[in-house]
């Protein structure tokens, strides 16, 4: 009598997945769309002193700054074109979400099916680039605060930071939704999942570096470790209640 791996073994047909051609292509084009996100978090905002960026960023990278780098796959380490990364988004789901249940506009909207679920996200988007410029500007007034960061402060500076971290954020959404549309699975989470897998080795030899020198608690340290798996498991279920409603 045969295992139950055996027969699982036995039932796999590998030549069917050869011949499933639309299959193949989700897969690479979810693959290349996760390529091209990681590698504009290597492309730094115009105007930023690197060398003096992590200097800064290895002072301060334990806390709140070295969280938001991990979910931003590095990004705001490098002060890269992907810093915002999707959290804009994220933020302006979540606040569209909550205001349905006060509105009676985005209420209705809710029940009007597929019409009304793209209104909701067409709100959602202007929500985006509202956040994201708001944010966007913080950032760009934080680092001409930062010392020597960047190299020509000013009006210019800020108005071009704020454009880039912006057009960042909405490719990004942009990318998202072709991925959940052309590729495999959702998105937005993908693209959330891999800036964490691509940083969270590097974050957790940190972590555990910094508990090994007595700076962080042991009881600190599995605090941080749960609410890091809380809040992926958050932002990963209220993505798929979000596409699901």
């Amino acid at each position: 009598m045969s295992s139950a791996a055996e027969q699982l073994a036995s039932n796999l047909n590998l030549s069917a997945f050869s011949k499933a051609t639309e299959l193949k292509k989700r897969i690479w084009f979810t693959l290349g769309a996760l390529l091209v996100y990681r590698l504009g978090t290597y492309i730094p905002l115009p105007g930023i002193n690197i060398q003096a960026l992590e200097q800064l960023f290895q002072q301060n990278q334990s806390g709140i700054l070295g969280m938001m780098n991990m979910f931003a796959g590095g990004a705001v380490g490098r002060m890269a074109i992907f810093a915002l990364n999707i959290m804009p988004y994220i933020s302006a789901s979540i606040i569209i979400q909550l205001m349905t249940t006060v509105s009676p506009h985005l209420a209705q909207l809710k029940k009007e099916g597929e019409q009304g679920r793209q209104q909701i996200n067409q709100y959602t988007r202007y929500g985006t680039v509202v956040l994201a410029a708001l944010q966007a500007y913080g950032i760009a007034v934080g680092l001409e605060g930062a010392g020597n960061i960047v190299t020509d402060p000013g009006w210019f500076f800020r108005m071009t930071a704020v454009i880039t971290l912006v057009g960042g954020t909405i490719f990004l959404m942009w990318l998202g939704e072709q991925i959940t549309a052309r590729g495999i699975g959702n998105g937005i989470s993908l693209i959330i999942f891999a800036g964490i897998v691509a940083e969270l080795p590097s974050a957790l030899v940190g972590t555990l570096e910094l508990s090994r020198r007595g700076s962080l608690s042991a009881g600190l340290l599995i605090a941080l470790i749960l609410m890091v798996f809380v809040v992926i498991a958050f932002i990963v279920l209220w993505n798929g209640r979000k596409d699901g409603c």
